[in-house]
């Protein structure tokens, strides 16, 4: 797959997605899961969901990056 491709555009806007649906289903389950759980436990949530979040993030912008210097094709598809 070729950089800033139409696949390309295609494969960056559901990965966009995918990040921003993972943010608002934590935004909206978090309050919830507040009452029926120790602290601890739910900062240990938190932080492992925010590093999930990241590390979809990091993975975006260095396939961005990739393609902007000429690397090894940008985004590759999780599935593989």
């Amino acid at each position: 797959m070729g950089c800033f491709s139409l696949a390309w555009a295609e494969q960056l806007c559901v990965y966009i997605v995918i990040v921003v649906a993972i943010w608002s289903i934590i935004k909206l389950l978090l309050p919830y899961v507040t009452e029926f759980l120790p602290a601890i436990v739910v900062q240990i949530i938190q932080i492992v969901l925010w590093a999930v979040i990241a590390i979809i993030c990091i993975y975006i912008i260095f396939g961005l990056l990739s393609c902007l210097v000429g690397g090894a094709g940008g985004l590759v598809p999780f599935h593989r």
